[in-house]
């Protein structure tokens, strides 16, 4: 499975429904179970982004479909970073010679 950061903000929809942002989540959770990918970490946050996950995924092109079928609520955006576990940074680096 790859890792991914989401960055995520609430657009002027998202935020006049705030409350009902729990449910969104859940649904975007089930919504990513159903296409082999999983929230590792789910954050509010405070600064530049309202909400920061950790997901997998099983390749770039399941994260890019549930990236747009985010973007398709109308309630977020979003900033998504691949990110390479520490064994990976190592081989990478290693491979550097």
């Amino acid at each position: 499975m790859t890792s991914y950061i989401v960055l995520m903000n609430w657009t002027e929809q998202g935020a006049r429904n705030v409350r009902d942002s729990p449910k969104r989540l859940d649904a975007a959770r089930k919504q990513l179970g159903d296409m082999g990918g999983s929230f590792k970490a789910f954050y509010l946050t405070m600064g530049e982004y309202d909400m920061v996950a950790v997901v997998e995924a099983p390749d770039d092109a399941v994260l890019a479909r549930f990236s747009l079928m985010l973007a398709a609520s109308g309630n977020v955006r979003t900033r998504t970073l691949k990110a390479f576990p520490e064994f990976a940074y190592r081989e990478i680096i290693t491979s550097l010679g």
